[in-house]
């Protein structure tokens, strides 16, 4: 049995987090639900307890002041990896950043792929299916009226499910001080 992998997320809140989870299931309908989210640590396995992993990663966001991210435009990681998601075009600095400050910590790990920010919409199987969904997800956010920008102001410390199950929550992360509060200063 492989060892549970933990991350670190943002979860997007309604309607944009909606609109994002519906998108998904009309793309890859037999993928499981997964909650709309902006990923700050992609999966990895611990060198530290659970509990451990997520003292350091408190003790990080502690010191970490919430940021603003604007969405951008849909675009594929074609051909590296058949995945359809949104840009980040304001706040991928932030993101960035502490995602890099977290991996200094007791959580480092030698990620598959650079660390670029985005809003992951569908994982397909193949390039040719990555490329219709594309098309059809650039489409569908082109008619979205709503927010297109997501306040990180809490992350949330996710396991992988036991036996294949989806992931679960394990403790809410909050930042160093709520949004309106760090513009304020």
């Amino acid at each position: 049995m492989l060892p549970r992998q933990y991350a670190l997320v943002a979860y997007l809140r309604p309607p944009l987090a909606d609109f994002i989870e519906s998108l998904r299931r009309s793309l890859h309908p037999e993928l499981p639900y997964l909650a709309a989210h902006l990923t700050i640590l992609p999966p990895r396995n611990l060198n530290v307890s659970e509990e451990g992993a997520r003292r350091s990663v408190a003790e990080v966001c502690r010191e970490w002041e919430a940021f603003e991210v604007a969405l951008g435009e849909v675009d594929t990681f074609v051909p590296v990896t058949p995945t359809v998601f949104v840009q980040v075009a304001q706040g991928a600095e932030a993101m960035r950043a502490l995602h890099d400050r977290l991996d200094a910590t007791v959580l480092q790990c030698h990620e598959e792929w650079p660390y670029v920010p985005h809003l992951t919409v569908a994982k397909m199987a193949t390039e040719t299916q990555a490329q219709q969904a594309f098309a059809l997800a650039q489409a569908q956010w082109a008619t979205y009226a709503g927010p297109r920008h997501v306040h990180i102001e809490h992350l949330t410390f996710v396991g992988e499910g036991q036996g294949g199950q989806p992931w679960v929550d394990l403790a809410p992360i909050p930042l160093a001080r709520p949004l309106t509060a760090a513009r304020a200063q």
